[in-house]
């Protein structure tokens, strides 16, 4: 709700003005998650955090992979929560967070210096266009909630599969939409409370994207059971307990629009529609 962040991307293609602009069209991104957006996130989710399900939902994406000794680039890395949990608790050689958004770069680089993280997790501020990595970079692309932002699901997997070395494996979490086709005016409203730069497809369309890049053992996991169930927590703890903390960090007119995309969003995870989705493929050997 990466961006390219955990919540901001637009790294490949976004729309700007109706039109598409792609890679070698190069354009500042305009940020979607200022000061402001992470402060209320961050309550909401946790220091560090601007997608759901804490440490908990980042270990469940990467349950069973070894990162020991290995160089991870998370894409769409927000204010660097989940970039310093793996960092801290993963044991990579580095780890890179990408970002498009300035603002919540400069807290990442804010929140490593002060874990004492700095030496394994650098920070990259980069704009929309070709990731800016060579060749056969990383061991494991990761991203959480962040490729949503993005609506060129084949252009982001061809990167992906380019600066993955041979062997290596992408896991991830995003939101999907259950089908391919018109949304529902359910799911139109929803994107549109967001006011984000939503590029929802389906599974299938990510499977297809990531087939075509180059990828194998391809596997997608909805996760629209547990989420349903925790943003109904969460819109819960908006109008009661974190209300007044919220309006307090932010104001009064940002927490009631808040809780309005969150009510929105309900009906799309009760209908199914909305599923937040884990996403595993590897890059064969060479």
């Amino acid at each position: 709700m990466l961006q390219i962040s955990g919540n901001t991307l637009g790294f490949l293609f976004i729309e700007q003005n109706e039109a598409k602009v792609g890679i070698g069209e190069m354009t500042e991104a305009e940020p979607e998650y200022d000061d402001i957006h992470m402060r209320f996130l961050e309550l909401l989710w946790g220091d560090g955090y601007l997608s759901p399900g804490g440490p908990a939902e980042v270990e469940r994406v990467l349950a069973g992979i070894d990162l020991t000794g290995k160089h991870v680039l998370d894409i769409g890395c927000g204010s660097g929560g989940i970039t310093l949990h793996i960092a801290a608790t993963f044991a990579p050689a580095t780890i890179t967070g990408l970002d498009v958004e300035e603002p919540v770069i400069a807290a990442a680089r804010r929140r490593a210096a002060r874990a004492g993280l700095d030496d394994r997790a650098v920070f990259v501020q980069a704009s929309p266009g070709r990731l800016p990595f060579d060749d056969h970079s990383f061991d494991l692309v990761f991203s959480k909630d962040a490729m949503v932002h993005i609506p060129d699901k084949d252009a982001i997997f061809t990167e992906i599969f380019r600066v993955l070395k041979p062997g290596g494996r992408f896991a991830a979490s995003d939101w999907l939409i259950s089908h391919d086709g018109e949304p529902s005016q359910e799911m139109k409203d929803y994107i549109s409370a967001e006011g984000l730069s939503f590029g929802m497809a389906s599974p299938r369309r990510y499977a297809q994207a990531m087939q075509k890049a180059g990828f194998t053992d391809i596997v997608t996991e909805s996760r629209n059971a547990w989420y349903r169930q925790e943003a109904a927590r969460e819109l819960k703890r908006l109008t009661e307990d974190l209300y007044d903390q919220a309006v307090a960090l932010t104001d009064k007119a940002f927490v009631d629009k808040n809780i309005r995309t969150w009510s929105a969003m309900q009906k799309v995870l009760d209908s199914g529609e909305h599923c937040p989705t884990h996403l595993r493929s590897r890059k064969p050997e060479a």
